[in-house]
């Protein structure tokens, strides 16, 4: 458990970051509230017991310092992260603590790993990109699903969200990564990511029963295919999202996730399937659960946990397959995450688009 170890939540009084301060209370962390907005700080602190607030900047450096200081850790959950990684990341790294962020930008994680890679393993600083559901969640499936094998032909994974209501954080961080891309859409396949103009393909794929055949938009690219080649040697990554969920998040005047029970979390349901194929050998895993915003913050603390216990597998910008013992990691989420690795079978067939 936390111990008592203070955690920095920087962003913290956004959607994501308020479920990340009140896991960290219930693991018995000190959580210490950060972000660029002092009065929303002060909001957040009255009801969460701990350190005074202490606002920082991304463009004032001193700040994230102070704001750092005497930290065991800090968790970024402040989009966009084009413009907070790279200065919270910084600032880590001169307070010598483990960094572990909760982004789901393509770009910005491409830029985690290609900027820090070096300066983190010759440190042997500890910093885990894209934490959360998407990017954390998918390639810890993937790596559980992998097993023994270090390389594979093909990684695919699907999500079946029942619904998906972006966060004001969502559609900032989405407009940004359109804008880096200038409006393309991402895919990895041979080894190395690839921009396409043309609209993503649709497909049917079976989920697990009782869900069954579902449409879903195939290369609806996620942050998986960017962790997952990092500690795999995977040449084909593709993710996939059911119709309904992607059509709700890119739609303008979908609302924002509304509460529907005590703990905050709403009522989106979600499963995600991730299929491993390597010599016509297919490996499963299916992991199912409640709200996405949510579930990342398990997710982020029981990372957070296993850094500061020494649970880890490597130093340096590593995806959670990498750094963590990606099976047990899953089963320690049993009270937020229903997780189970498929028999493996002879390969199906080629999926249908």
């Amino acid at each position: 458990m936390g111990q008592g170890h203070e955690v920095v939540v920087f962003g913290a009084y956004g959607h994501t970051g308020r479920f990340v301060v009140r896991e960290l209370l219930e693991r018995g962390f000190v959580p210490v509230l950060s972000g660029r907005d002092a009065d929303k700080l002060k909001e957040l602190a009255s009801s969460v017991p701990g350190p005074v607030p202490r606002p920082a900047s991304v463009d004032d450096p001193a700040s994230l310092d102070r704001a750092l200081a005497g930290a065991a850790a800090v968790v970024n959950c402040a989009g966009p992260f084009a413009a907070t990684a790279g200065p919270v990341i910084e600032a880590a790294l001169r307070a010598g603590i483990p960094y572990v962020d909760v982004a789901a930008e393509l770009e910005a994680i491409v830029d985690t790993f290609t900027h820090f890679s070096d300066r983190a393993r010759v440190a042997e600083a500890v910093i885990v990109p894209a934490m959360a559901f998407y990017g954390g969640l998918g390639d810890l499936l993937v790596t559980a699903a992998a097993g023994d094998w270090t390389e594979a032909d093909e990684a695919h994974i699907a999500y079946a969200l029942s619904g998906w209501h972006p966060t004001a954080g969502t559609r900032a961080s989405g407009a940004v990564s359109r804008q880096r891309r200038d409006g393309r859409r991402l895919r990895y396949t041979n080894g190395e990511l690839e921009y396409r103009q043309d609209a993503p393909p649709t497909l049917q794929w079976s989920f697990p029963e009782p869900m069954g055949a579902r449409t879903v938009i195939g290369e609806f690219t996620m942050a998986d295919v960017i962790t997952v080649p990092r500690h795999l040697s995977v040449p084909d990554v593709s993710s996939y999202m059911t119709v309904e969920a992607a059509r709700e998040v890119t739609a303008p005047d979908t609302p924002a996730p509304s509460a529907a029970d005590e703990q905050g979390r709403s009522d989106q349901t979600f499963l995600v399937d991730v299929l491993v194929r390597s010599g016509g050998i297919e490996r499963r895993a299916v992991a199912r659960g409640r709200d996405i915003y949510a579930v990342t913050a398990p997710l982020v603390v029981e990372a957070v946990d296993r850094i500061l216990s020494g649970r880890t597998r490597t130093v340096g910008v590593a995806a959670a397959g990498a750094m963590f013992d990606a099976p047990d990691f899953l089963r320690a989420l049993s009270s937020h995450v229903s997780f189970e690795v498929l028999p493996a079978r002879q390969q199906a067939g080629a999926l249908g688009r």
